[in-house]
């Protein structure tokens, strides 16, 4: 379990200076950690600058050993345009992450999904780190799915799902269609109000390359499309909606699709 423990290799470490945060309200860890529900893709981003600039001073183990500083390293990373300042959000998000787990909170399920989630993230456009990095990914998100299944509308399903459709197949890497259908038609099947379920679903069906699956790589598309028009996702709805665009037009014959 120690290798685990150790930081990932190759992040970036310093810190994302904010503005405005003499504008911040006075408040202490405990204080967020008591709202932390609040914190989210429905936060703006200057509270969760805010949040993340109290996080990083405290002391208390209490709050050290929850998620909530990977999870605001995440909603800020995830909307920051910047790509340098956006590997180094979610790198200290792993720190945060880490440092639960250093705490005592390997049993929540989210610490390990906003560990992998983050990880993800920083490492995702340098091809070399990512591939060092699919063990502890793979790892970590077995953890979170074992522990909290249900985070984030099944976000653990959805993501090892991705994973494994995704990665490089055994003797090279994790991927592994058949344990990628599997995930993600169980997070269609128990969360079927999140888009990217049905999006990442239609996705695996697609790759099967089965004239057959077609009706319903078009009817989860369809149905995510809808969701992700029809609810409010935040910031997130922007990035989102790019994803649906980039696989109708990758996959042209997905659309049109109904309304």
């Amino acid at each position: 379990m120690l290798v685990f423990l150790v930081s990932c290799a190759g992040l970036q470490r310093d810190y994302v200076q904010f503005d405005r945060l003499s504008d911040c309200p006075k408040q202490t860890a405990a204080m967020l950690a008591a709202k932390q529900s609040q914190l989210g893709p429905l936060s703006d981003t200057h509270t969760l600058a805010c949040a993340l600039t109290i996080l990083r001073d405290t002391q208390d183990p209490a709050v050290r050993r929850t998620s909530l500083g990977s999870r605001v390293c995440l909603h800020l990373a995830e909307r920051e345009a910047n790509q340098e300042k956006r590997e180094k959000l979610a790198a200290e998000g792993v720190d945060f992450a880490e440092d639960a787990l250093v705490q005592g909170g390997d049993g929540d399920g989210a610490v390990h999904y906003y560990l992998a989630t983050n990880l993800g993230l920083a490492v995702r456009e340098h091809i070399t780190l990512a591939m060092e990095n699919l063990g502890r990914l793979e790892h970590e998100m077995k953890r979170a799915l074992a522990l909290s299944p249900d985070i984030d509308d099944g976000g653990p399903l959805r993501v090892l799902g991705m994973l494994y459709l995704k990665a490089p197949a055994w003797p090279n890497g994790i991927g592994d269609r058949d344990k990628a259908l599997e995930l993600l038609a169980k997070a269609v099947k128990e969360h079927p109000m999140h888009p990217l379920n049905h999006l990442f679903y239609a996705q695996a069906l697609w790759g099967e390359g089965d004239e057959a699956t077609l009706v319903q790589v078009k009817a989860e598309f369809a149905l995510g499309k809808r969701l992700l028009a029809e609810g409010n996702w935040g910031y997130r709805k922007a990035s989102w909606k790019k994803e649906f665009d980039e696989f109708q037009q990758e996959y042209g014959e997905v659309g049109p699709t109904p309304q």
